[in-house]
């Protein structure tokens, strides 16, 4: 999947009527759709410069396997989700962005190794970060770091991305999820 530029998102971003602030932040869900790999992209976009970094906006293997809800495994429904997170602890353990503010997931409850948007829905808090993987090293593998989290496999490139977060001087982050187009 290629870096998309500020002009094309912004294009994008006019065709679905969406917001385009000074700050956020952008993922694209990448059409290939690879079981259990880090195929996405997420952006930091300050002003007129971007940052892209690869991440997962999909549920690890794991997670679609062994549900954590009986619907299914939560998958981001594409879309904006303005002032929806704020810095906060991941799980208790570690600073990442955190959910403040009800999101809408599809519910991939078929048990296979695929994340696939359904006819199910759910709107609410579920505690959908935006996190990373592994503290120290580049994760290969989502597995179980990613339960319908963005997730970025790159420790580095998250704190860099927590950094730009933290320098906005914001209290609440705009995420917008796009499938790749």
């Amino acid at each position: 999947m290629r870096n998309y530029t500020i002009d094309e998102l912004k294009n994008e971003f006019k065709k679905l009527n969406y917001e385009f602030p000074q700050f956020h932040l952008v993922g694209i869900r990448s059409k290939a759709n690879k079981p259990n790999e880090f195929d996405d992209l997420i952006a930091v976009i300050n002003n007129n410069e971007i940052n892209w970094y690869t991440c997962t906006t999909n549920p690890g293997t794991h997670w679609l396997l062994n549900l954590l809800n009986p619907k299914g495994a939560a998958l981001l429904k594409p879309g904006q989700y303005l002032n929806t997170w704020q810095l906060g602890l991941h799980q208790g353990k570690y600073q990442a962005l955190t959910q403040c503010k009800n999101v809408t997931v599809f519910r991939d409850g078929d048990k296979d190794n695929i994340a696939e948007e359904t006819k199910v829905t759910q709107t609410g808090m579920f505690g959908i970060n935006i996190h990373r993987a592994n503290e120290k090293l580049v994760s290969k593998l989502i597995d179980r770091w990613s339960a319908g989290c963005q997730v970025l496999n790159n420790p580095q490139q998250f704190n860099e991305l927590l950094t730009k977060c933290k320098q906005s001087g914001l209290k609440q982050f705009t995420y917008t999820l796009l499938n790749e187009f």
